[in-house]
């Protein structure tokens, strides 16, 4: 990304232009906006809960509303193609109709009784300001399942966006307050990294939340836990796909070549291992392959590109290094597997096989349209190969047994999020997050919606 005095540019990857010129936020600047954000939260935090959840379904359809100029937008920043800026609008739509239906109920009081006829409360009171660090691969998605359902408890939210969708950022900060939602309530920051550890240690923010590497997820836990406050981390992971011995290998096939170049690969929860048994390999191997070379790169405007550019050039060059040493280290490329030539930063569909423990393809996440085709001796290696992962945010099952698998992905999966037989990246009511170095804490479901609230017991004693 080009370099500009005490500021940044957003960079179209599928040509390599300058879409437009950002200045960082003054200290003093960014300090007014976490105090503006504070004043905004004093007032919504005693707003009835039914008037916030209108305003939050009021935000989905005015998401909904710009969904074309919001795509565009996303698509340019980060290269994703438009179809899928568009799913991902639908998404954050839902959320919100999600949050304002479901999120009245998970922070509604409950009774309790004490002994000797006393009374209990427990109230779900808002925390304060939430202070949250986004990636570029979901420009909205990554804002909205955070921010909406702090909202909806309550709470003032603060954004620091990845630079390179900047755009982004602000637009979702016009569509909410656009959508009624009360101003300076929800606060973008165009801050650089020293900025935003002075924004963690700030007296009046009360909670940090993170989607980011594990190596960020670190220094941000460390960071917000020495001034101690609660934090929650999505981080990275190389989920294991499993093709069990008994597996509909062309359904199997067909999943697995959408799940890795789904958002041009570029997803935390997206299917990255392979582990395949000996049985069904070679006949795995063929399917995934030939689904592979059907993938048409090109321009992410397009109806017809399966994938884009990478969203920056030096992602593409880890990524691709990441490729070689692997290459180098015994793995065979199957297909791709090599930088194209011509603008924008490109990489196409690639398998690499061969793998083994020490490659970058087998023990660490390759984030971008790289697949690793790894081989099991059968099932219950499988599993355990999957499972050997410091990694553990997702991962899927395909076998012909239904019921089998939902038991081996209940007990055996050690992993946040299983998919049978399917590949999905979010639903709006069902929990988001990991385990081990994927991180901690949970996201939508109901869950989301607790994670920086303060439980509150309120009693009466019985005192005779």
């Amino acid at each position: 990304m080009e370099t500009i005095v005490n500021g940044f540019a957003t960079i179209n990857p599928a040509n390599g232009e300058e879409i437009k010129e950002y200045h960082f936020m003054s200290d003093d600047e960014a300090e007014k906006a976490v105090e503006r954000c504070h004043e905004a939260f004093e007032k919504w935090r005693l707003k009835p809960i039914e008037d916030r959840a209108e305003i939050i379904k009021n935000i989905g359809t005015h998401l909904t509303d710009n969904k074309d100029k919001y795509a565009k937008l996303m698509t340019q920043e980060m290269g994703k193609v438009i179809k899928q800026g568009l799913e991902e609008i639908e998404l954050c739509a839902g959320i919100c109709e999600y949050t304002a239906k479901h999120g009245i109920k998970e922070l509604q009081d409950e009774n309790r009784e004490l002994p000797n006829g006393g009374k209990g409360v427990i109230t779900y009171s808002p925390l304060g300001v939430i202070y949250g660090i986004q990636p570029w691969n979901f420009p909205a998605y990554q804002a909205v399942r955070y921010s909406i359902a702090n909202l909806m408890a309550g709470n003032g939210v603060l954004l620091k966006h990845a630079e390179n969708v900047s755009g982004s950022a602000l637009l979702l900060k016009e569509i909410y307050e656009d959508a009624g939602l009360p101003k300076d309530l929800f606060t973008v920051l165009l801050i650089d990294h020293d900025q935003s550890d002075t924004i963690i240690e700030h007296k009046l923010v009360r909670g940090v939340t993170l989607t980011g590497s594990p190596d960020a997820g670190r220094i941000i836990a460390k960071k917000a836990g020495e001034v101690l406050k609660k934090t929650v981390l999505e981080l990275g992971s190389n989920d294991a796909y499993l093709v069990l011995d008994d597996a509909d290998i062309a359904l199997a096939a067909k999943v697995s070549v959408q799940g890795r170049i789904y958002n041009n690969g570029e997803t935390c929860v997206a299917a990255k291992r392979f582990i395949v048994v000996d049985k069904v390999y070679d006949r795995f191997k063929e399917a995934f392959v030939e689904g592979m070379k059907e993938i048409k790169m090109g321009d992410p405007t397009k109806e017809d590109s399966d994938i884009g550019p990478m969203a920056r050039e030096d992602l593409r060059d880890k990524l691709h290094e990441q490729v070689e040493k692997s290459v180098h280290k015994g793995a065979e490329i199957l297909i791709g597997g090599e930088i194209p030539e011509g603008e924008g930063f490109f990489y196409p569909a690639t398998i690499l096989a061969n793998l083994e423990p020490g490659q970058p393809a087998y023990d660490d996440e390759l984030f971008g349209p790289v697949a690793s085709l790894i081989r099991a001796k059968d099932n219950e290696d499988a599993m355990r190969i999957a499972n050997a992962s410091k990694f553990g945010l997702g991962g899927g099952i395909f076998s012909k047994d239904e019921d089998k698998a939902f038991e081996l992905a209940k007990k055996h999966f050690d992993t946040g999020m299983v998919f049978i037989n399917s590949f999905g990246v979010a639903q709006p009511n069902m929990p988001f997050g990991g385990v081990k170095d994927s991180g901690y804490g949970r996201e939508h479901g109901g869950f989301g919606i607790r994670e920086f609230v303060n439980v509150k017991a309120v009693m009466k004693v019985n005192m005779d």
